[in-house]
């Protein structure tokens, strides 16, 4: 099941034109919240990967449902808040379960790793990392809205229970395959992480420097740290990646940087300006792409995709 809900555009979105796409969902796990992080990279706007068309903006994705090895059972409480609950002015209610230490909170912008179990009122058990026996971790404000503002109530080590109405959680008549109604959480908060800070915009994002390099279809690039050997990827390589995309007004529609997790993913199933592009590069490269709109996702793109040509900032961390 998920928790994550579905990421803005994304490189998920990139792939996503092309036929592919990986995108990012809610708290549901990484697996429940989230999808799986590193090639879902959870392209937060629009990049490369399946992900991104799902630019159902703020919608939230369907929980996958997963195996679990054995039910943990409901609390006493699950049915409804108890008496000594705390009440936030959503509706969201909360108990401490066990207490953490300090007195920093996560931001709804930071990644959180957290144990979690999830329960319907009826006491059945919907999603768990416990059972799995593996925590998760994804970016707070790409889950549930009752995940994201109940997690920033926590600090590190703090183990809390959770009664998420309906409206922050999944709805009273949710897609198929999610929890109906109120959901009850037990989330332990292991650790929490800043982003790094956005990529300021490039000076030259406006139109192709007079120095660009350009191929027969009309992409240009330019280098901007030489990389290292002489082999470049194929259409059939898979690429690791950090990336940034801006529109030519200098809006940042998407970034692996913030996030702090590069992306992996098929160089055959991404836009054709990214296909094109990466086979120019060597491993360890940077490089900066003016991608036109034919080889991007056009002047009349489907609802959240960028329009026109892009800009891209492409580092190719490795491929096989």
């Amino acid at each position: 099941m998920t928790l994550l809900r579905t990421s803005t555009l994304g490189l998920s979105a990139l792939l996503a034109l092309a036929g592919c796409r990986p995108s990012i969902d809610a708290p549901q796990h990484e697996n429940a919240g989230h999808d799986n992080a590193n090639e879902q990279a959870a392209p937060e706007n629009a990049g490369v990967h399946e992900a991104p068309r799902q630019q159902a903006a703020n919608a939230q994705a369907a929980p996958p449902q997963f195996p679990h090895p054995s039910a943990i059972p409901a609390p006493p409480d699950v049915a409804a808040p108890p008496a000594d609950a705390q009440r936030t002015a959503s509706g969201l209610a909360s108990k401490v379960l066990a207490p953490g230490q300090g007195t920093e909170h996560p931001a709804a912008t930071d990644r959180v790793h957290v144990h979690y179990t999830g329960w319907t009122t009826d006491g059945q058990m919907f999603d768990s990392s416990v059972a799995r026996g593996e925590p998760v971790d994804f970016p707070l404000n790409h889950v549930i809205p009752g995940w994201t503002e109940g997690v920033q109530l926590m600090l590190k080590g703090e183990k809390r229970r959770f009664w998420i109405p309906a409206n922050l959680a999944y709805g009273e008549h949710p897609r198929p395959g999610a929890p109906q109604g109120m959901l009850v959480f037990d989330i332990e908060l292991l650790d929490f992480t800043h982003p790094p800070a956005p990529p300021t915009t490039p000076s030259d994002v406006a139109a192709v420097p007079a120095n660009a390099q350009r191929t027969a279809s009309g992409l240009a690039s330019r280098v901007l740290t030489p990389g290292e050997g002489t082999e470049h990827p194929t259409p059939a390589s898979r690429v690791t990646v950090n990336y940034s995309g801006w529109t030519t007004d200098g809006h940042m529609f998407d970034s692996s940087i913030p996030r702090g997790q590069p992306l992996t993913l098929p160089l055959g199933g991404v836009i054709p300006g990214w296909t094109e592009g990466l086979q120019l590069m060597v491993k360890g490269e940077s490089r900066r792409f003016w991608i036109p709109a034919n080889l991007a996702y056009g002047d009349s793109p489907p609802p959240g995709a960028p329009q026109g040509m892009l800009v891209f900032d492409i580092q190719l961390i490795d491929f096989h």
